[in-house]
């Protein structure tokens, strides 16, 4: 098990590490990071020598992160993309008619 010590600047916990260098994130440290299971998590070291452990975001919270803060069009993109299914079918339609 894990040993808890608090101070007043900081909060701290002692946990275990495995042969295989493997150690268990305390859930309030866990929480307060938002990390969930399974996650991934960064660990960087500062100039002064301090280790931070910040958490990286999944693909899926990373969506729309990048977008713009105008949208180039109102259309639903599985619109757009049923037109563009269409156009193609058109295309190939008239370089390769069937014989009806």
């Amino acid at each position: 098990m894990s040993k808890s010590e608090h101070s007043n600047t900081s909060e701290k916990e002692v946990v275990a590490v495995t042969k295989h260098g493997q150690a268990t994130i305390p859930k309030r440290f866990r929480e307060k990071l938002g990390i969930e299971a399974p996650g991934k998590v960064l660990f960087r070291e500062t100039e002064g020598g301090e280790v931070i452990v910040e958490h990286v975001r999944s693909p899926g919270e990373m969506r729309g992160f990048a977008a713009r803060s105008e949208a180039s069009t109102d259309r639903p993109a599985t619109e757009i993309l049923h037109e563009k299914r269409e156009q193609d079918r058109e295309g190939r339609d008239a370089q390769f008619p069937s014989e009806e």
